[in-house]
């Protein structure tokens, strides 16, 4: 029995490294060896004060998201998906400029594939849930419908850009135009990036007493929802979407439905309405792992329906 339970664990090894934060951490920490080559290229066809700027700029993004991925926490999870997408086309630019190259192509693939793992529901799961105290349980939500088809690149290309193109500018001595960049967009990637961090911030949390849905675009202000006033928790239908306080945002995904034995006031977030207090019996959201929020569930003793 003994040996049986060593191969369980030893089994169940590869696949906690696959699904914890190990993936991001080897992916991000391989990028200098696969992409150094093409990008120091890339940068060589400039002047020398445009390559150390961007040689410069290169480490700096990769030194602080190696930090960053080391201790996962949320504001770790928003570097990791600005710094990913940036690190993906600063590949493609460098494999374009040798004219695709078997090193571009290796960058390109490296940066490809850390996207990949920044996005990955399981990597949010673990950075979100390091910010978690004591005996919580956070479980991230799902990007709203309507701010991924839009709004979320704007507010990528807004925190990325003016960091990038501005010192890049001045390095080129386009003194105006950079100082024009920076000036105008450090504000600018300042607003898309606590933008971009207020939505590495929505979460369904188990707690003790119970469940918080903490969503500030769904929400005014958080609630929690107590143990005693919980029927189940269980995968929602079309039909039940009519009497019911939508916190899903349009979110794309299985939506989970929480029935409640009595009613508890929320205060579902309306842009340019006055706040409004609802007295909601069931509740939909959306999140990134739906099995996973049913499964901790079911093992904090809330009454369960599988998917």
């Amino acid at each position: 029995m003994a040996t049986t339970g060593a191969r369980g664990q030893i089994s169940a090894l590869p696949m906690s490294l696959l699904s914890g934060p190990w993936p991001v951490r080897a992916t991000w920490a391989i990028l200098p060896l696969c992409m150094g080559a093409s990008l120091g290229d890339a940068l060589g066809s400039h002047s020398a004060a445009v390559a150390r700027t961007g040689s410069v700029l290169a480490w700096a993004t990769w030194a602080g998201v190696l930090v960053a991925v080391l201790l996962p926490r949320t504001v770790s999870l928003t570097a990791l998906r600005v710094a990913a997408p940036a690190a993906l086309l600063t590949a493609n630019w460098a494999a374009l400029a040798n004219d695709a190259s078997a090193w571009g192509a290796l960058g390109v693939g490296a940066a490809a594939l850390h996207v990949v793992a920044a996005f990955a529901p399981t990597t949010g799961d673990v950075f979100v849930n390091g910010s978690s105290y004591g005996h919580e349980r956070r479980l991230p939500l799902r990007v709203p419908g309507p701010v991924l088809l839009g709004p979320l690149l704007l507010a990528w290309a807004a925190t990325v850009i003016p960091l990038v193109a501005g010192p890049l500018l001045l390095a080129a001595r386009a003194w105006l135009a950079g100082v024009a960049v920076l000036v105008l967009g450090l504000p600018l990637a300042g607003v898309g990036l606590r933008s971009l961090h207020g939505l590495a911030r929505r979460w369904l949390v188990l707690v003790p007493a119970g469940v918080v849905l903490h969503d500030h675009q769904a929400l005014v202000e958080p609630v929690l929802f107590p143990r005693r006033t919980i029927l189940r928790l269980h995968p929602a239908t079309v039909a039940e979407a009519a009497d019911a306080v939508d916190a899903t945002q349009g979110a794309f995904g299985l939506a989970l439905a929480l029935d409640l034995a009595e009613p508890v006031v929320v205060s579902p977030r309306r842009p340019g309405r006055d706040v409004e207090l609802t007295a909601a019996s069931r509740v939909l959201f959306t999140p990134t792992r739906p099995a996973v929020v049913l499964r901790e569930a079911a093992a904090r003793r809330i009454p369960v329906e599988p998917t």
